[in-house]
């Protein structure tokens, strides 16, 4: 049986950094990994799942391209994703992408992947066109890029935003302000072209002062209504980016005493679980999201079995639910 010490034997490493080689370890050279994992191709080196994907050159395994595990969008992600690719004999495995991570398609490789879900791509991200570069097949999550054509599952926010301020300006707000997310995301840049679009028809227009941007995070949305609060007199409806902004919001104002939605109405995006809790009860723009999860891992499937099939692109409505952070502004 062939073991790790003949894969190193072959290519001249030690037996530790085959290992380390083949879990795409970040001290491990590009060159090196390289090495070690033409040397346990050769040799049929299959002592685990990176090893029988090297061997029979496929792998039932899936991965799913995350930047922030804190981020509860995500992690509402991971089951109907799992749920999904199960019933489709596939596993789901978490690729998390920092700065100081290897190129994503050497961690892809190193990991015997058959396909990928990008679901935190940025529209100046390099990472799809290398994987396209690489024949590996991916489906835009929730985000797309403009550097390499692929499958994509997004959502329409304008059904929803429109029902949104339709509401709002009928309980009288004039003064709206944002805390969109990061002009660098295709989710980002959509939402705040859609918002600006449907207040232009109501005869209403953002102020720059009343306009942050920042991470899909807690914290943008906690510091920003901090932010527009120091400012003074700021607007009377705040529309977060998602639902995670929001809540880090709704922290802030409840720290600086400001009530909701009689000092200030509140609303998010994406309906996640938490927006429904009794404490929270967020207005949102929603949409069904384990069914674009499911989707998500029903085109990666389809992709990796039959590679060279048109791609798909699909989109899901989103509808407005309002529940207790909007209300009539404040006097």
């Amino acid at each position: 049986m062939v073991t790790s010490r003949d894969v190193a034997k072959l290519a001249g490493v030690s037996q530790p950094t085959v290992s380390r080689a083949l879990t795409d370890h970040p001290r491990v050279s590009e060159s090196t990994k390289k090495r070690v994992r033409d040397a346990a191709l050769a040799l049929g080196y299959s002592t685990n799942a990176i090893g029988r994907a090297l061997s029979v050159g496929r792998s039932d395994r899936i991965g799913l391209v995350v930047t922030d595990l804190e981020n509860q969008f995500y992690a509402n992600m991971i089951a109907p994703l799992h749920r999904e690719l199960e019933q489709h004999g596939h596993e789901l495995v978490l690729i998390t992408e920092s700065p100081a991570s290897a190129p994503l398609p050497e961690r892809v490789a190193a990991h015997g992947l058959a396909g990928v879900i990008l679901s935190t791509t940025t529209v100046d991200s390099v990472q799809p066109s290398r994987l396209r570069d690489r024949g590996i097949p991916f489906v835009y999550l929730n985000r797309t890029a403009p550097s390499a054509r692929a499958d994509s599952v997004t959502v329409d926010p304008e059904p929803g935003v429109r029902e949104l301020l339709s509401e709002a300006v009928a309980l009288g707000h004039t003064r709206i302000g944002a805390i969109f997310g990061p002009r660098n995301t295709s989710t980002g840049e959509q939402r705040e072209q859609v918002v600006r679009a449907v207040l232009d028809e109501h005869g209403l227009a953002l102020a720059q002062r009343d306009v942050l941007h920042g991470p899909f995070d807690f914290g943008t949305g906690y510091e920003g209504l901090r932010t527009l609060h120091e400012r003074g007199g700021g607007p009377t409806l705040l529309l977060c980016g998602n639902d995670v902004v929001a809540v880090g919001a709704l922290n802030a104002a409840a720290e600086l005493g400001v009530p909701v939605p009689a000092g200030i109405s509140i609303a998010g995006f994406d309906d996640l679980p938490t927006s429904r809790w009794a404490l929270v009860r967020l207005s949102t723009v929603a949409y069904d999201l384990d069914a674009v999860a499911r989707e998500a891992a029903r085109l990666v499937v389809a992709r990796v079995a039959k590679p060279d099939t048109e791609l798909a692109h699909v989109v899901y409505p989103t509808h407005y639910v309002s529940r207790a952070t909007v209300g009539g502004p404040r006097a």
